[in-house]
Formats: C-alpha cells, structure tokens, sequence
C-alpha cells in the first residue's frame, strides 16, 4: 500500500497540508512542496494512475496547466535582459506579415501587453473551440497547430486600446511564446530548455510526455494528456514537485539555485527580479499583474478570484500589497490542477499539484491559497 508521507512532515506543517490532500477527488494524485525560510519538504500522496500500482513521488510529473504562463513571462524577461528583444516590440515584428491580429495600429501590442493580459485579445484563438467539439472527450485541442493559429490572427479581433484593460488570455500568452520563439528562431521548448529549465537545474520539465506521469482523471474517468500544439506558452508544460521546489526556491533568492558558471547566467538572474514587478493593478480584484504573475496584499482576505468588490485602496495601501504581497498563480487541464504561490518578503513558497478535475479544483485552488497566506503569517504575523 501507498505510504502516506504525511508521518515525515514536521508536527506544525502536518495540520497545514493535510486539508490539501483531503481537498482533491478521493484517489487522486497529490504532491505538494513547501518552503519555509531555510526548510525544503515535498510530500505526496495517492497513485499514479488509479490502478494503485505506483506511488506518487517527488519525481512523478503533472500537467500544471496555465502556471506554464509564468515561465514563458521569465522567458520573456531574461530574453528582454540580454537585449534579444524590448518589451515594448510590436508583435508585428516577430509574425508574417499576414497574420497580424486586427487591431487600430496607432498602438500596437506589445510584447509587455501579452505578458500582462492587457493585448485586447479574446480568450481563445478563433477557430479553436470548432475544432475541439469532435475530440471534446480526448484531445480536444491536438490538431490546432501553429499553421491554425497564424491563419487564424487576422481575423481575431481586438477589444479596446491594447494596454488599456486586463483582460485574462490564453491565446495571448501562448502568442507571446510564438513570437519569442521567432525571434530566437528555435521552437518554444527548445528555446525554454535552453535558457530557463536547463540552468535552472528543471530537469524534469518539458512540455512533451517522458518520466513517470500521473494520469488525470475527470468524473472518474481518465483524460488522455493535454496537448495544445498551437500557444505551448500557454499550458502546455509537464513538472514534479521536486522541479517546482527549484522553481519556488530561484524566484525567492536570486542566488538560491547556481546557474552554470557563463555569461549569460546574470540575465536570469535579472529576468527572475523582474517578473515580480507588478505592472498593472485590477481596481476589482486588488490583483496586481506582473510578468505572469498574480500579486495580493497578504492583508486582503478576499479569494484570488473575488471580482464582485471594488477596491479603493490609498496610495499608502498600495505600496504596502507590493511589499508584503503573495505571488502566485494557477492552472488547470482536464486531468490536473495546480496551485504555486510564494512571499519573498517571508521567504515562503507553496507548490500544489493534483489529478484532479479543474471543476473540483476552484476548492482545490482556493485551499492552496489559503494554505499559502497561513504558512506567511505564520512566519509575518498581522
């Protein structure tokens, strides 16, 4: 039988975590990997597939969904601090002439606005969810590839003034990925594996299949992998808890993973700085946007997806969210449901990651955040 890895937490996190494991459908695939100043743990629970042959370990991989966002928006950054690329690039730089979106030129999108969900456009490439509905129940998304997505951007439209308004996009992000891998002239994962995932010591990260996968299951029934071959950038990204905890630890000290010793490694380390700089805030939600990362104040007990409240916040408060504030974000295939979330003032960081289905993980994902705010002001009392 699976060992349950709670015995080896420490008397304190052992209350904390276990909610999370209660929290995922019965059975289902769990790891979770904590830090605390100077402590590391990873915990795990449930099988790989429900079989219950193998047991989840720090090494097992999970889709983790839309946190793939945050490491194309560091791709982003480190490629920006090399001078490879300018945040404020139009994206017409890096498409074919063709392909553009349509949008009024005068302000173009930029680079910084697909980052930030402020390109104007819609949630989903146009075309998509047509060629989903055949393969809703098995891959839905396989056949959209890069060739769909570029006939597909002069006829998606533009809302409003790019820059103007947060708006959540997944063909945004997964454009942004599109493009720097145009301007570096590799593919996506090659180009992530080579400046992000392989000097951060990720190896275990990829968007393709290899190690030892759990399986998502949703409604009881397993769901073949995720792939969407058209925005990688967006979701397409497989890790371990192992490789979250590397993730976690690099953006809580800059100099907490050693990078290889070339000239290139300061341009991470600066890259890794500046996606936690918010860029825009959402007057509804409290959320500030940084380069793929949500930012709360650790004061506001509102949930990350609250946005049915204005916030009116002094300038005095707004300064105290950036100092204090949690960092996270979420994700969610058919299979699987992530939660990574972090605080560098408490040096505190929180990866979640289950086989669960995305419609039971609102209260997976909510849990983890709340899970998250306990082990900050445990360390950063109110």
């Amino acid at each position: 039988m699976n060992a349950d890895l709670m015995d080896r937490l420490s008397p304190d996190l052992e209350p904390l975590l276990r909610p999370l494991f209660h929290a995922a459908a019965p059975g289902a695939a769990v790891a979770v990997a904590v830090i605390r100043g100077d402590e590391r743990t990873v915990s795990c629970r449930g099988y790989t597939d429900r079989a219950g042959e193998r047991p989840v370990r720090a090494d097992t991989r999970f889709e983790i969904g839309s946190v793939t966002k945050t490491f194309t928006a560091l791709l982003l950054a480190e490629m920006a601090a090399r001078g490879d690329v300018r945040y404020d690039d139009p994206i017409d730089r890096y498409l074919p002439a063709d392909a553009a979106p349509g949008y009024p030129h005068e302000r173009p999108i930029t680079l910084l606005h697909l980052a930030t969900h402020t390109s104007g456009l819609p949630r989903l490439p146009v075309g998509l969810t047509p060629a989903a509905v055949p393969r809703w129940f098995t891959k839905p998304y396989a056949t959209f590839g890069p060739s769909h997505l570029l006939r597909a951007l002069p006829r998606t439209p533009v809302r409003g003034t790019p820059g103007a308004q947060v708006r959540y996009s997944n063909l945004g992000c997964g454009l942004l990925g599109l493009v720097l891998a145009n301007a570096a002239g590799q593919r996506y994962e090659e180009l992530l594996l080579s400046r992000i995932c392989g000097p951060l010591g990720l190896v275990d990260t990829s968007c393709g299949p290899g190690g030892e996968p759990a399986i998502g299951y949703r409604r009881g029934r397993r769901v073949p992998s995720f792939r969407l071959p058209a925005l990688p950038g967006a979701a397409a990204l497989r890790s371990t808890a192992d490789d979250m905890l590397r993730y976690l630890q690099a953006h809580l000290a800059l100099d907490a993973v050693p990078l290889p010793e070339r000239t290139d490694a300061s341009a991470l380390r600066t890259a890794l700085g500046e996606v936690l700089m918010p860029r825009v805030g959402r007057r509804r939600t409290g959320v500030r946007i940084c380069l793929g990362w949500n930012q709360r104040s650790l004061h506001d007990r509102r949930s990350p997806d609250d946005r049915s409240l204005d916030d009116r916040r002094s300038p005095d408060e707004e300064d105290e969210a950036g100092a204090d504030g949690l960092v996270y974000h979420a994700g969610a295939t058919r299979g699987f449901t992530t939660f990574v979330g972090f605080s560098p003032r408490t040096q505190v960081g929180l990866a979640v990651m289950a086989g669960t289905q995305p419609m039971r993980g609102r209260g997976f994902v909510q849990g983890a955040y709340d899970t998250l705010r306990t082990l900050v002001t445990e360390r950063h009392p109110e």
